[in-house]
């Protein structure tokens, strides 16, 4: 076990006794989790599992019905200019692109800091196109979302949500309406961004990047955590029978 001093860095994330319900549906039970500074972890489980609400309760596109969740230490507000100062230091990135349409890739990655961090337009821009660079589209920066690959526009978004400089970047399912050939492009700017120590919660089916990249692997399933483990460990030694069931049923396949 640790040893008192190494626990008293405060957690990137700290989910503390959380529930949630849809109507009669228990999507979230009782989740307790905590994200360390520079983690990267993965949520694996089957559909409906609630890997996606516990994804979007983090920032609170979801309100939760009792528990509390803290970013950097403070408790996420239910609303206001707190909550909305907080968001901005969290970073989603989802299954679809969610890019402006009518503006080019170089607006749509400096718009929010201006907006919300009121940065100058040419600290926006210079920001901006280092960003686009680094995820590898900086030759499109003048193009529309619609003239780009779907592989293309995610790495958009995730250079997006990188110009606020987030302290934490959430990805629900960010690979899961590409093509094949797209997948790997965006997982390696993931990759690459889980290398710098970027602090990040990730759900997805990719298990390539379950294995490589994440530093644990938080099995969900019925809206519970039923596993939290390292990769290795949870991919060779699966403890429950729902993880058993999951791995050979995606595995063997």
């Amino acid at each position: 076990m640790e040893s008192p001093s190494d626990t008293r860095e405060v957690p990137m994330i700290s989910m503390t006794a959380v529930d949630k319900h849809f109507g009669a549906l228990h999507v979230l039970r009782d989740i307790n989790l905590d994200v360390g500074k520079g983690q990267v972890v993965v949520v694996l489980g089957p559909s409906g599992s609630g890997k996606s609400t516990l994804c979007r309760t983090i920032n609170r596109l979801e309100t939760i019905d009792s528990g509390t969740i803290e970013i950097d230490g403070e408790v996420l507000p239910a609303e206001g200019r707190k909550l909305a100062q907080l968001r901005s230091d969290v970073g989603m990135v989802f299954q679809s692109f969610n890019l402006f349409a009518h503006k080019t890739i170089l607006d749509n990655v400096t718009l929010a800091p201006m907006k919300v961090r009121k940065t100058a337009k040419a600290a926006a821009r210079e920001k901006a196109m280092s960003l686009l660079e680094r995820v590898g589209v900086a030759n499109q920066a003048d193009k529309y979302p619609a003239q780009l690959s779907g592989g293309q526009q995610q790495r958009v978004a995730i250079a997006r949500s990188l110009a606020m400089n987030p302290k934490v970047m959430l990805f629900d399912e960010p690979t899961s309406a590409l093509d094949p050939e797209m997948i790997n492009e965006v997982l390696a700017v993931m990759a690459s961004l889980a290398g710098e120590g970027m602090t990040m919660v990730v759900v997805t089916h990719e298990m390539g990047f379950a294995r490589r990249a994440a530093n644990r692997v938080v099995f969900m399933a019925d809206g519970a955590i039923v596993e939290d483990a390292e990769p290795i460990e949870f991919f060779e030694n699966p403890k429950s029978d729902r993880a058993k069931d999951f791995l050979g049923k995606i595995l063997h396949h």
